[in-house]
């Protein structure tokens, strides 16, 4: 029955490759974009502005980003999907606990280097604005927080620090360094406008892009000889062209 799951979800995978892509290993992913909620699942939300549709287009934006920088990265939705309704190997009635097993076991499958979980946050005190940065239980986590924690709160002229997550499911595992990226509050019109604005959004990709650069040139785990420009000029790999959303 593993074997058989596998099987279904590497091959469902490969359907977003625009070639053939027959004995190519899946491996060297560097950047894991988890693209929160989705599908029936719309994430928190005020009137009509869904935290799915946030999260999406950030992740998007944010994929064009890496790959044009050189990184192998990967989305694990490219569209209005609930990642439940892929998962049928977990035999639990909770759509809830379906969707986030199916995101946490892509990053079993595929190890890539880091993982980024895309969110909104919201408040019943709409003056509560900000970006909020969770991490794992270990340094390589907490470091990687904190240069995104960073990051954020210089576009967003805040001086929150990053926080443990102590019982968020999707952190619970070792198969790499992983946060849960609040981007704002929905609740705070400031943060919602910048949140819903087309060229805000690639600022905000492009700020989270930057500090996982940084991340990984620290870190010592950058493929090559470490220089983005050089990475660059490099032929696409199969992981670059793996998903490419159509950019705006």
């Amino acid at each position: 029955m593993r074997k058989r799951w596998l099987f279904l979800m590497l091959s469902a995978f490969l359907l977003l490759l625009p070639e053939p892509a027959a004995a190519v290993p899946l491996t060297n992913v560097q950047v894991l974009i988890d693209v929160g909620h989705g599908g029936v699942d719309s994430g928190t939300s005020h009137g009509t502005i869904f935290e799915k549709e946030i999260n999406l287009e950030v992740g998007k934006r944010l994929y064009w980003i890496l790959t044009e920088k050189g990184y192998r990265a990967v989305l694990n939705r490219d569209r209005d999907v609930a990642l439940s309704d892929e998962n049928q190997w977990l035999n639990n009635p909770s759509r809830h606990i379906r969707d986030l097993a199916q995101r946490r076991q892509l990053a079993k499958e595929i190890r890539p280097q880091l993982m980024i979980s895309l969110h909104v946050n919201w408040s019943s005190d709409g003056r509560r604005r900000g970006p909020v940065v969770i991490y794992q239980q270990n340094e390589q986590s907490y470091w990687l927080a904190s240069l995104l924690q960073d990051a954020m709160n210089q576009m967003a002229k805040t001086n929150s620090r990053p926080v443990k997550g102590r019982t968020y499911y999707l952190l619970r595992h070792d198969y790499c360094p992983t946060v849960i990226v609040e981007m704002g509050f929905i609740s705070n019109y400031a943060d919602r406008t910048m949140l819903t604005n087309p060229e805000q959004q690639e600022k905000l990709a492009r700020v989270i892009s930057d500090a996982i650069g940084e991340y990984l040139l620290l870190s010592g785990e950058l493929a090559g000889d470490g220089s983005r420009a050089s990475m660059g000029e490099q032929k696409r790999t199969w992981w670059e062209r793996l998903w490419h959303p159509v950019r705006n």
